[in-house]
């Protein structure tokens, strides 16, 4: 044993400086030096399985790192042990399988237990070499990557040669001996298969969230949903109304499964790693991640349902990139069928995307296998991503979520649930903020009419052609996960257990609550950066111009009323000073600068401002009841608490609806806060009775001002739909009639106003506001007709109060002229 020991030394020796000089690992996590190991207690390596190119290469990187030694022995107490151990695999033999093997920390435990002998950290560590999620791909299944199947020496060499840049390695939190099931137990033996179990409970957490589930065949994927039961059901009624046969129907059903499924492949998913960090980096100046630990917390043992907004195609391809190089399996992506086009298609398709026609609620068969398909990627634990808002936001709002796949997901987590083999679901929202997009052109065309051009391959052209131009920064944040069975609970109560059934009554009313809470979450995660910051203050002006100092004062007062008071649980703000942010907007062509003997001034052109109202909309949410707060002290000077509470709580509700915000607990409390800050910042003084405007410095009033404008559009929209439908009276108008004429009253405001913002009256945010007004009860229907009471004129007219005389005459100048 000694002298195959002194052979073997020099060995190890040299093939761990050999794949130390080979192998550049993609990603280390967490970082060693965040391992918070015992630096007074010996510390043993765990790998998931015997591989002796992982334990090289452990020893590589604990010499390169600082960490303890992984290569070679050590003693601990009586017990000679290697530093690098692995549990055992299971040996295959043709005719029978061996037993395994027993764990390697039998001695450690029989010490422990005899002489309450040392304290030793056990480490788990996963090693990668490539990812290729448990399918077959050729040649590439022999040699490219790690799967769900282990590997063997000859393919454990050629995936070292093919993937020694493709490397990841993930270490899991320190374990100590003395806390190992049954640590106390006199039974070693029964302690050691204890001690198995959690650290393969634990590896194979990690190979999930790597890896996710294993995949099956593409081919025997769609023909199992073709032959599914519910489709089969689909098929049989369709073949009994006299439709084409069942044999046509089924080969339809197997030829609407080609068109949805996708095909995710490991090859495709390096190409494109590699494709899109060349494409980030010529693109933009950096991508800023926040969140993802929330995610990696749930992505061992819950199915993952990615929510994120929807600002651009980037959209797509941006978070699956996040998620790959940051160790996270990408999910497979509902893309609607146009993108289903030559060359794009195929490459998405391959990328993990599966293709959606637009609306199928008139086709029962192509239904019933999109569900078929869905439910077996949820089933079966793969991480899943869709845009609840539909569409891309042309006006750069948060868009009302769209029942329809929110619906889906639910009816087969509850089929799961009956089925009795379901895992916790989880909803990880994601807001994806830009300080500039490629789309800025043809957002503006179509908020103005123009008709949305059809996507097609030479769109790419026309993106590589902007290749050139600076961008920006992009961030990535991720909200409060929403557990899917925590919200029922809350919801439906326990009951939804026990369901036999996957369209429950109440689901109807529950999809979108669902929908709403989503949205919410993904406000809250809300980027600030420079442009829409820029946005938020410059717009704010009269005629798109304001003086450089008084910027910089705004976007620090900005700034500090996200700090003190965050408009949302885990918005975040950009580094860098007001004058840095300035910059920044110059840099990227967003805003332009005058120089003047008396100082600088910032504006923007009419062009200019069109686009910063999209960037101004991605955020406005953060300030709402600062700028509601602020706009009550435009017209009246001073305002006492129980006032000011009365003034505004009837229209806080149906403001915060529209933003998709979540209103404070307490409104009179989020208010004196409010007001409390404003104070701090200069803006507002403490009176003898309440709150008043400062008088000077002349900088105070104007920044009061310039925050009271932000809430200025929503109000004037609100006050524009009560007063047609005071005017026309109860049970005079559809909702679809009120919203249309509101519609256009806000339009005539806005080009007798010279506003050119088309935003300002996107019809989809007068429905929105008629549906808020019914959601809390001003408003009810009658015949499909609008009826209200006296409740409303009075809550309309203490309202009123808000605006001042001139602005007040111009809104009813307009609706009555209109």
């Amino acid at each position: 044993m000694a002298l195959r020991h002194l052979l073997t030394t020099p060995l190890r020796a040299l093939m761990t400086r050999l794949i130390a000089a080979w192998a550049e690992p993609r990603l280390i996590e967490p970082a060693p030096g965040a391992l918070e190991l015992e630096s007074s207690l010996p510390v043993l390596y765990v790998l998931p399985r015997p591989a002796i190119s992982d334990s090289w290469l452990l020893a590589a990187l604990t010499r390169r790192h600082g960490l303890p030694l992984a290569g070679g022995r050590r003693r601990v107490g009586q017990v000679d042990v290697v530093t690098c151990l692995a549990l055992p695999a299971l040996r295959r033999r043709l005719w029978r399988h061996r037993p395994r093997a027993e764990a390697p920390f039998r001695p450690l435990i029989e010490q422990r237990l005899a002489e309450g002998g040392q304290e030793v950290q056990l480490v788990p560590v996963s090693i990668f070499w490539g990812r290729a999620p448990g399918k077959r791909f050729g040649f590439w299944r022999m040699v490219a990557a790690d799967s769900w199947q282990f590997t063997g020496r000859l393919r454990r060499l050629l995936s070292v040669l093919v993937n020694r840049r493709s490397v990841e390695v993930h270490f899991g939190a320190p374990l100590r001996l003395g806390d190992l099931p049954g640590a106390g137990e006199e039974d070693a033996r029964l302690t050691n298969r204890k001690a198995a179990r959690l650290l393969r409970v634990h590896f194979r957490r990690v190979r999930t969230r790597v890896l996710g589930p294993d995949l099956s065949h593409r081919r025997t994927l769609i023909e199992g949903v073709a032959r599914s039961p519910e489709v089969r059901e689909v098929v049989e009624a369709l073949a009994a109304e006299g439709r084409p046969s069942a044999e046509r129907l089924q080969r339809r059903a197997l030829r609407y499964g080609r068109e949805i499924a996708s095909n995710m492949t490991y090859p495709v998913l390096r190409f494109m790693d590699g494709l899109l960090r060349r494409l980030w980096n010529r693109l933009y100046d950096g991508v800023d991640v926040r969140g993802l630990e929330r995610v990696k917390a749930l992505a061992g043992d819950h199915t993952l349902v990615y929510v994120p907004c929807h600002r651009s195609h980037i959209d797509y391809l941006l978070l699956s990139y996040v998620l790959y190089h940051d160790g996270l399996m990408p999910p497979h992506i509902a893309a609607g069928r146009n993108l289903n086009m030559p060359l794009i298609g195929p490459l998405l398709r391959r990328g993990g995307a599966f293709f959606l026609r637009r609306t199928f609620r008139d086709n029962r068969l192509y239904a019933a296998v999109f569900n078929a398909y869905l439910h077996r990627l949820i089933s079966r634990g793969h991480p899943l991503e869709y845009f609840i808002e539909g569409g891309r936001s042309r006006s750069g709002r948060m868009l009302p979520a769209r029942p329809g796949m929110l619906a889906m997901t639910l009816r087969s987590f509850l089929r799961s649930a009956n089925e009795g083999h379901h895992q916790p679901l989880a909803f990880i929202p994601v807001h994806i903020g830009y300080e500039r997009i490629i789309e800025s052109a043809s957002y503006q065309r179509e908020l103005r009419g123009g008709k949305k051009r059809k996507e097609s391959p030479l769109d790419l052209l026309r993106v590589c052609r902007q290749l050139r131009q600076p961008f920006g920064r992009v961030s990535v944040n991720v909200g409060e996960p929403l557990l899917l069975a925590s919200f029922l609970d809350g919801e439906v109560g326990g009951d939804w257990r026990d369901l036999r059934e996957t369209r429950p009554a109440w689901l109807d009313e529950v999809v979108p609550r669902l929908g709403e809470t989503l949205c919410r979450r993904i406000n809250a995660a809300a980027a600030l950066n420079p442009i829409n910051l820029v946005a938020l203050a410059l717009l704010a002006t009269p005629h798109h111009a304001i003086e450089t100092h008084l910027l910089e004062r705004q976007l620090y007062l900005l700034a500090e009323l996200q700090r003190r008071l965050p408009g949302a649980t885990h918005a975040s703000l950009p580094p860098g000073t007001p004058a840095e942010w300035i910059d920044q907007a110059l840099a990227l062509g967003m805003v332009q600068c005058r120089a003047h003997p008396l100082g600088d001034i910032v504006l923007a052109d009419a062009s200019q401002s069109a686009q910063l109202g999209w960037y101004r909309n991605n955020v406005l949410h953060l300030f709402a009841l600062a700028g509601l707060t602020a706009f009550a002290f435009r017209h009246q000077p001073d305002h006492n608490l129980d006032d000011l509470q009365e003034l505004l709580a009837p229209g806080w509700p149906v403001l915060a609806r529209e933003l998709m915000i979540e209103p404070p607990v307490s409104l009179r409390e989020a208010l004196f806060a409010m007001l409390e800050t404003l104070t701090e910042l200069g803006l507002l003084a403490r009176g003898e009775t309440g709150w008043q405007r400062r008088m000077e410095p002349l900088d105070a009033g104007e920044c009061l001002d310039l925050l009271s404008q932000l809430m200025q559009p929503s109000l004037e929209r609100g006050y524009l739909l009560l007063t047609v439908l005071l005017d026309a009276g109860p049970g005079m108008l559809t909702p679809e009639a009120l919203a249309d004429r509101g519609r256009q009253l806000a339009e005539r405001l806005a080009l007798l106003s010279g506003r050119d913002a088309p935003e300002f009256f996107d019809t989809r945010l007068f429905v929105s506001l008629v549906e808020s007004l019914e959601r809390e009860g001003w408003l009810w229907r009658d015949e499909e007709r609008l009826v209200y009471d006296e409740q409303l004129c009075e809550a309309a007219s203490h309202s009123r109060r808000l605006f001042d005389p001139t602005l007040r005459h111009r809104l009813q100048l307009v609706t009555r002229q209109g």
